[in-house]
């Protein structure tokens, strides 16, 4: 219900009609858990590793009272500080309208954004890309996370400072960072994070699930037959977008192919 790629304001002027589609919002925090536990426990490193002869080398990181950054608290950022909880993680929060009262609903510590880097051991993004949200993470951020910390990033490439990431993980700023989205997609072929030490990286696949895909099609046969009967189904308008910490409820699955017993 979000789409950053059709000017809607233009379309409205135009006389075009913009539907969207429903999505299932927690198929991207699953992402974000993998990518935790992937870099914590070394799981990329070790598949190559065994795959070629070896064994163990090196120990995992224990996910049980580290520190979970998040941020950006909307629903998607407090399921992931949900999960994170569940693994016995504190969590700690900020994003610049963050109340304490609201974090304090989903378990978590309301912070200011240096204490946010400074503290935590993982921090993960969960923010719109906008113009007052673009490089929000950047050298001070990266450097202040340290050696030992991690960041995620299954929301925007723009959030983060591209070029300063870059130097943070070839000169082990940061201990490592989970990328689903980049500046450029699909990524070149000398783009700087197919060669990244540190990084654990997938080709912007949060969304990528066969749920959401049965969602995605299935509403987009549904607009079009609304519209072709006279009705707008899921409109986009450039005044009614959903605010930054929105995301739908999560729908009921549509019923997919079933196995024999």
């Amino acid at each position: 219900m979000r789409n950053a790629s059709i000017d809607l304001a233009a379309a409205e002027r135009q006389g075009v009609t913009v539907a969207g589609t429903r999505a299932n919002p927690w198929s991207t925090a699953e992402l974000t858990w993998a990518m935790i536990l992937g870099l914590l426990r070394g799981l990329a490193a070790d598949d190559v590793r065994v795959r070629a002869g070896g064994w163990q080398q090196g120990v995992g990181l224990d996910v049980d009272m580290r520190i979970l950054g998040v941020l950006g608290l909307g629903r998607l950022g407090a399921r992931v500080a949900s999960i994170g909880q569940a693994f016995g993680m504190p969590v700690v929060a900020w994003s610049p309208h963050l109340t304490r009262e609201r974090a304090a609903e989903h378990g978590a510590q309301l912070v200011t954004k240096e204490e946010l880097f400074a503290l935590a051991d993982v921090v993960t993004l969960h923010m719109v890309l906008s113009d007052s949200t673009r490089n929000l993470v950047g050298e001070p951020e990266l450097r202040a996370l340290g050696r030992e910390s991690y960041l995620v990033n299954t929301a925007r490439a723009g959030l983060v400072d591209q070029q300063a990431l870059a130097r943070a993980l070839t000169e082990g700023w940061i201990a490592g960072a989970g990328l689903d989205v980049f500046d450029v997609e699909p990524l070149p072929a000398d783009h700087w994070a197919r060669t990244a030490p540190r990084a654990l990286i997938s080709p912007h696949m949060g969304y990528v699930s066969e749920r959401n895909y049965r969602l995605f099609y299935g509403d987009a046969v549904e607009d079009i037959e609304a519209f072709l009967g006279g009705e707008v189904m899921r409109p986009l308008t450039g005044l009614t977008t959903p605010s930054a910490t929105d995301s739908p409820s999560p729908p009921a699955p549509r019923p997919g192919p079933r196995r024999e017993p």
